[in-house]
């Protein structure tokens, strides 16, 4: 994943929040009600960065899906001993976990 590409896809981002919202507080209206301004900037920036975003948006999941791959195919050393150490544990473990020692016929009515 290049750096570059998600620094100017953050970078365009927050163009596209912040110049309409400088904008919109230019109005003397928008001053008062700056919340009301904040929510109208983060729909324009939401709608600008759907039409024109969308390149560097690809390209900064397509990195981010490339390094998960990477980090998916490589197995830690952790990962590798717990395997074996499962598997040798089933190996030894009964067959049935139901199965407990056998008892002797009989000896259930004994202590009653």
């Amino acid at each position: 994943m290049k750096a570059r590409s998600v620094i100017l896809y953050t970078v365009l981002r927050l163009a596209a929040f912040l110049v309409p919202f400088g904008i919109l507080m230019l109005l003397p209206i928008m001053r008062e009600y700056y919340l009301l301004a904040a929510i109208f900037a983060a729909l324009i920036g939401l709608s600008l960065s759907m039409l024109f975003l969308r390149r560097p948006l690809e390209e900064v999941t397509a990195g981010l899906a490339e390094r998960r791959s990477r980090a998916r195919d490589r197995v830690s050393d952790e990962e590798a001993e717990d395997a074996a150490a499962s598997a040798s544990a089933s190996a030894s473990a009964p067959a049935s976990a139901d199965e407990g020692p056998e008892e002797e016929p009989g000896v259930r009515d004994r202590g009653q």
